[in-house]
């Protein structure tokens, strides 16, 4: 296989500082595995220069021999609470920034922060602090989780704070978030839930069915009236039956809906992630986290929202009821139990954990792959996958400590 540009087969020897100062001189990974959108290359090399990737090596380039590792695009998480101990729904914007550095630190360079079920004035409170983190470029946005969803499948949000998706309402958020909406989520079965659809595909919000009680031809409603993601597949939604199919079936077999995926072996059996690859293909898969405050942290009590949750053993509860609340969960270990346990190809691991949140956000064009013009925006693991180094706009978060 010939790589092209930006990602070329022909290795140069490591010069003596293989950490050059982000921004003092151009920088080349050499000898990779490189992970394209046209598949693996062996290897292979990236070019960077400040925060871009580019195409071709100058000369005075500095290069760290990467060779046995893989090099993949930097991971996207449209779908997240909050990790390192912090939350993104209650935080100050420290808490905030520790959240998202954790994330970083395992490989995430572009996050969604995700809000919880709260009343209106509390989450149009929130919305103003999260876009003033999306507009410094901390975050890619936000992400709405309730409160317009089903009581039957509320999974941990406080049915006492949930209603129905008034439009006025959800307008409300969208002008709280000040053009950084990004996606709500809502059970568009209830009433006002498809004029709410309507309203987000008319303002570039993502509409994502989820906490859902829906039957199969009320999914179907919603997606014609402008619906593109399933939130947190199969949870939180009426299992697939052979006479009422339920939400899952029109969601896995419509192409105009990406599923989110979360793969940490307790929201999922691996054959129901195996079931949804089959049916919605690479294309239409998004790994998310759906992390609340203890990912990348540790076990004990938390506040998710209104709720106390307790982490026992990585897995995230509510004290009372026991429903699972969000997990624990960081996208390099949904990438190694992907690859290592699911047995996915590396390529269909990269589209969804990367490739495709970054087209659903409409950032294809900066993030999502490794190709030249696109952020130095990379993760690099080793030959078991296990996370080795992390860059974010040419800036190593995560050092290697090679050569």
């Amino acid at each position: 296989m010939t790589p092209p540009s930006g990602a070329r087969g022909t290795a140069r020897p490591a010069t003596t500082d293989p950490h050059p100062a982000p921004g003092k001189s151009p920088l080349v990974l050499s000898g990779a595995t490189v992970v394209l959108p046209t598949g693996p290359v062996k290897n292979g090399q990236v070019v960077i220069e400040g925060t871009r990737i580019t195409a071709t090596a100058p000369e005075n380039a500095h290069v760290i021999d990467v060779t046995n590792h893989w090099l993949v695009p930097g991971f996207v998480d449209l779908h997240n609470h909050g990790g390192g101990g912090a939350s993104f729904t209650s935080g100050t914007v420290e808490d905030v920034l520790r959240g998202i550095a954790t994330h970083q630190a395992h490989g995430t360079t572009t996050l969604v922060a995700s809000t919880v079920t709260g009343d209106m004035d509390s989450l149009a409170h929130r919305a103003s602090l999260l876009s003033e983190l999306a507009e410094q470029g901390d975050i890619a946005g936000i992400h709405f989780e309730g409160p317009f969803i089903s009581p039957c499948r509320k999974g941990a949000h406080s049915e006492a704070l949930l209603r129905d998706p008034d439009p006025a309402e959800v307008r409300k958020l969208i002008d709280a978030a000040r053009g950084q909406a990004r996606m709500l989520t809502l059970a568009t079965e209830l009433p006002g839930g498809l004029d709410s659809v309507r309203l987000l595909a008319e303002h570039g919000v993502i509409a994502a069915i989820g906490h859902t009680d829906a039957t199969y031809e009320q999914t179907v409603e919603a997606i014609d009236a402008g619906a593109t993601v399933a939130t947190h597949l199969f949870n939180a939604m009426p299992p697939l039956g052979h006479r009422t199919p339920g939400p899952i079936t029109a969601l896995l077999e419509d192409e105009r809906i990406t599923v989110e995926l979360i793969d940490d072996g307790t929201h999922l059996h691996p054959a129901a992630l195996q079931l949804a690859f089959h049916h919605a293909g690479a294309r239409r898969v998004a790994f998310i986290t759906d992390a609340m405050d203890a990912a990348g942290f540790c076990d004990g009590r938390y506040m998710l929202g209104p709720l106390e949750v307790e982490v026992s053993e990585g897995v995230a509860r509510l004290v009372e009821g026991g429903s699972i609340a969000g997990s624990t969960l960081t996208l390099d270990r949904a990438f190694k139990r992907a690859v290592t346990v699911d047995r996915l190809p590396v390529e269909d691991v990269v589209a969804a954990i990367s490739a495709n949140p970054a087209r659903l956000l409409g950032m294809s064009d900066r993030i999502g792959s490794l190709e030249p013009g696109k952020d130095a925006d990379l993760v690099l693991l080793d030959r078991h996958f296990d996370l080795k180094g992390v860059m974010r706009r040419g800036e190593w978060v995560v050092d290697p400590q090679l050569g």
